[in-house]
């Protein structure tokens, strides 16, 4: 088999849901029994990809999620609750994320609005633009006192 330059097939490897390892891989690197692993799959918590011939195949993602799941079932969480706690595990680190992303956006929008303020004082005063054509808010203008 060959293949063209850069379409290496061992690249699928990197992605995190490509569904690289059997049942009993994924069991022994997680440390469990396949039946933990089988139970995860009946009770819908996790869904296995399956190769043509019908074996269970794990993602590193998936791997991620039954260790996250285990921890909380040997801290003496129900299934049920465990997925609870996942879900708004999940929840919470998107909504942070998004805090973040608004965040610098925040701070771009105010360091924008005060390098434009900067410009509308300085042709307001007649001077000339920087050169570069944008000008930097100068020490104890409005932009950089507020």
């Amino acid at each position: 088999m060959t293949t063209a330059p850069g379409d290496d097939p061992l690249r699928r490897l990197d992605d995190p849901d490509f569904p690289a390892l059997t049942m009993s891989q994924a069991a022994e690197l997680l440390g469990v029994q396949a039946a933990f692993l089988r139970s995860l799959d009946s009770s819908g918590v996790l869904q296995p990809h399956r190769s043509p011939g019908g074996h269970r195949r794990y993602s590193r993602h998936q791997l991620g999620l039954a260790a996250r799941v285990r921890e909380l079932l040997d801290d003496g969480h129900s299934l049920a609750s465990a997925e609870v706690i996942l879900a708004l595990q999940d929840e919470l680190a998107s909504a942070r994320a998004d805090t973040d992303r608004l965040r610098h956006a925040v701070d771009r929008l105010h360091s924008d609005a005060a390098r434009l303020r900067d410009e509308r004082d300085r042709a307001r005063r007649g001077e000339p633009a920087p050169p570069g054509g944008t000008a930097t808010p100068s020490p104890g203008s409005p932009a950089t006192s507020g």
